[in-house]
């Protein structure tokens, strides 16, 4: 049958979208592979890859355009399909990758660039490609170029309005076994530095029921857990706010847990702590911080101080037992000195972050922060990441640490194959570790479920258990 691969670069909100196309090819007969099954064999090549991706760094783009010359090279008979927040501000330069070198890698149109506003068209395609085929998408003799003659019309067509950014929310994930929903999309946001408004355009938020509709689906499937995902989700507005919607979904569901994407430090307000002490809300939480100076802030455009970041964190672990607590922050920001660097690094120092997302500062064409002198060099910006790395690796490993024989909640991801792994299965638990869980009876549970566990002790050094952060056990 024909395959499609994707591969996603950036935030929890275009895995989520990738997530959503992947199942839509899935469902009209498609075989979904993982983008590594790309260079096993003939039956494990895809024919159309579908990139997603992302312009918060010049590094993100970098790689996207890396990504897709080694597509071009490797799979001469692929389509090769670019979209994303990158694909929306420079479809153009995406397009130029096909002719390099004078069209070696080609002979024939096989890169198509769909701008970001446009994603959700790619919903259509497979239903419209399998329509063009008369339902054989499960032959091999069928051409995958097809998509040359069906995606051009598809998009001449499209009219994307505010619905259609929502319609990636599904009910099966190909590569997740948490859930993800889309409840925002877009930012009202000018932070200086920050070109995503300008891909995404203005925040628009989905309606409470038809949040409530896709919850209640997931519930059903039997999910255990819901990442409620948007590009800034604290500005979720739809006649409630945040905190109103979160009540509003824990009164009308049952069981399923919620864990929150991406939250700014201002958003801390008395009635959004109050609803998070519910015990489904997970103890989980990734705050925007950006920055410990309050200078750089303000050139940042950010609407907060560092005290308003040292109370939200407190606010938190005031509702919640000892949660999960990481944070974004950029390094080398215009005119950004070292003792300003300081104030960052004692800030997330004093809070005990347990990881630190931090990356030195990409000047992004279209932004104001474009334009400031100052400049920081590239050597200082990374040597200060480097420092906020390993911070971020200590308060890492004495949060696991402090959660030693401790009893908590846990998605099953996957089932341990291989010698020696019966009940075995790696999962994540409602405080966001890695774990590698033993199953009594050598239970068989589907990715999704929730379980309990006692976290039993550290994995043994090696390269097999390095991606986990405890090994644990299921209650009865």
């Amino acid at each position: 049958m024909l395959a499609l691969s994707t591969y996603t670069l950036g935030c929890k909100l275009n895995q989520l979208e990738s997530e959503s196309i992947a199942d839509a090819f899935k469902r009209e007969g498609f075989e979904i592979l993982p983008w590594e099954s790309g260079d096993l064999d003939r039956h494990g090549v895809p024919d159309i890859l579908v990139v997603n991706t992302c312009t918060v760094t010049s590094k993100a783009e970098q790689k996207a355009r890396r990504i897709i010359r080694k597509m071009l090279r490797d799979h001469p008979r692929a389509v090769i399909i670019v979209t994303g927040c990158y694909a929306q501000l420079e479809g153009e330069r995406l397009r130029a990758l096909e002719m390099e070198a004078g069209g070696l890698f080609c002979h024939e149109d096989r890169l198509f660039v769909v701008p970001g506003d446009h994603k959700s068209a790619l919903l259509d395609l497979p239903r419209l490609l399998s329509e063009a085929m008369g339902g054989e998408t499960h032959a091999r003799a069928a051409d995958p170029a097809m998509v040359s003659l069906v995606l051009p019309n598809l998009l001449a067509q499209w009219s994307p309005h505010k619905h259609e950014r929502f319609r990636f929310n599904q009910t099966d994930c190909s590569f997740h076994s948490r859930a993800f929903l889309k409840i925002q999309d877009g930012c009202d946001n000018r932070c200086s530095y920050c070109r995503v408004s300008l891909a995404r355009g203005p925040g628009v938020s989905l309606e409470a029921e038809q949040v409530l509709s896709a919850l209640q689906a997931l519930e059903a499937k039997g999910y255990g857990e819901a990442v409620l995902t948007g590009v800034n989700i604290s500005r979720y507005r739809s006649g409630l706010d945040l905190a109103g919607l979160l009540g509003y979904l824990l009164d009308r569901t049952e069981r399923i847990g919620l864990r929150l994407s991406s939250l700014e430090p201002e958003g801390m307000r008395e009635d959004f702590i109050t609803i998070l002490a519910h015990p489904r809300i997970r103890p989980h939480f990734h705050l925007s911080v950006q920055s410990g100076s309050s200078r750089i802030l303000e050139k940042m455009r950010r609407p907060y101080t560092p005290d308003t970041i040292e109370q939200g964190v407190s606010r938190l672990r005031s509702v919640k037992d000892d949660p999960f607590l990481a944070s974004d922050i950029i390094t080398g920001f215009p005119g950004e000195t070292e003792a300003e660097f300081e104030k960052t690094y004692e800030l997330c120092r004093s809070i005990g972050f347990a990881w630190i997302h931090a990356f030195p500062y990409s000047p992004r064409p279209g932004t104001e922060a474009y334009h400031f002198k100052e400049p920081v060099s590239e050597r200082e910006a990374v040597a200060r990441v480097e420092r906020l790395l390993v911070l971020g690796q200590q308060g890492r490993q004495g949060y696991i640490h402090r959660w030693m024989g401790r009893t908590v909640e846990a998605i099953i991801e996957s089932k341990v194959k291989g010698p020696g792994t019966s009940g075995l299965a790696t999962g994540v638990s409602d405080n966001y570790l890695k774990l590698l869980i033993t199953l009594p009876h050598e239970q068989a549970l589907p990715p999704g479920s929730m379980v309990r566990c006692r976290l039993r002790s550290l994995p043994v050094e090696g390269e097999e258990n390095s991606r986990f952060d405890a090994l644990a056990e299921r209650l009865e």
